[in-house]
């Protein structure tokens, strides 16, 4: 009994699935972010294996970022290739975390109500009247304390601090016009508890929402770990190649005159950064005008 149950929900997901794929892939805007963030993805992937063929190694290649007054063409390439990996952890680690926090902290405000909606809607309310680069950049200080630079997943967590009161927010109000719904009022009237309520019924009706808040919060942890990296107060340039390292590193060494002298050092990593950013904006908005039903009506 509970095998056939199983496998009529792992159908059920499958038709689920392939009927969202049915309508994404007529959604040009879409599949144009879909193949930029494959071709990232591939980017990432293929790093070593194209630096090898290259005659490179990542240390080799890192040296030649630390030393980037002499970097060659292939070297910067490759840097770009590595880079595309912190940029990928950092903006799908610090969005599945924020994302995370903010859907349990909505859930929680919207349905209990009360004192306990008050108060975190009012931190939530403060931490989003907060400038928020001039807070990014006093949280990495303080948080590396005596440190030359932020470990990767001190960055993450930085990102997710200031990333969550936006989809807290959001997830809230959907919360609270799901709690009024007929079907929460009859789970009520048999006896259902607030916590079955709440994982049966509140979060997978608040779900779509959460998949494209979460999407959508990628880019804007990208751009805050390359502006963070570019200020010298990101992750360890020792160690480390990105994107914003590589821009760090450039305009660290020429000053404002590289636009001038080199501009094909910073040009291509800020390029990658616009393009990362924008692939995920597409995706989510797609996935937006799929899963949200007032669009999808258009």
């Amino acid at each position: 009994m509970a095998e056939a149950t199983r496998i009529r929900r792992l159908e059920l997901y499958k038709k689920k699935l392939a009927s969202f794929w049915a309508v994404y892939k007529t959604n040009k805007f879409g599949l144009t972010g879909l193949a930029l963030l494959v071709v990232f993805v591939l980017m990432a992937v293929l790093a070593d294996p194209i630096a090898w063929a290259l005659g490179y190694t990542f240390d080799k290649v890192h040296w030649a970022v630390v030393e980037i007054a002499n970097i060659t063409p292939t070297a910067l390439m490759l840097a770009i290739l590595y880079g595309t990996r912190v940029s990928l952890i950092v903006g799908l680690a610090a969005s599945v975390g924020a994302v995370g926090i903010g859907t349990l902290v909505g859930i929680v405000a919207g349905y209990i109500g009360g004192k306990v909606d008050e108060v975190l809607m009012r931190i939530v309310d403060f931490m989003m009247t907060l400038p928020g680069l001039p807070l990014l950049i006093v949280l990495a200080a303080v948080l590396r304390g005596g440190a030359a630079a932020l470990g990767l997943w001190l960055m993450v967590g930085v990102l997710v601090i200031l990333g969550w009161p936006g989809t807290a927010r959001v997830v809230r109000s959907q919360t609270l016009s799901l709690k009024e719904r007929a079907f929460i009022e009859a789970a009520r009237a048999v006896g259902a508890s607030d916590r079955y309520i709440l994982f049966k019924h509140i979060l997978p009706n608040v779900m779509p929402l959460v998949f494209t808040s979460m999407v959508l919060r990628v880019p804007g942890a990208i751009l805050g770990e390359a502006n963070l990296t570019f200020l010298g107060l990101g992750i360890d340039i020792s160690r480390n190649i990105s994107w914003g390292v590589i821009l760090y590193q450039a305009f660290n060494t020429y000053g404002a005159t590289i636009i001038i002298e080199k501009p094909w050092v910073p040009i291509p990593p800020g390029l990658a950064i616009t393009l990362l950013a924008y692939a995920t904006v597409l995706v989510g908005y797609a996935m937006d005008e799929i899963l949200n039903p007032r669009l999808r009506a258009r």
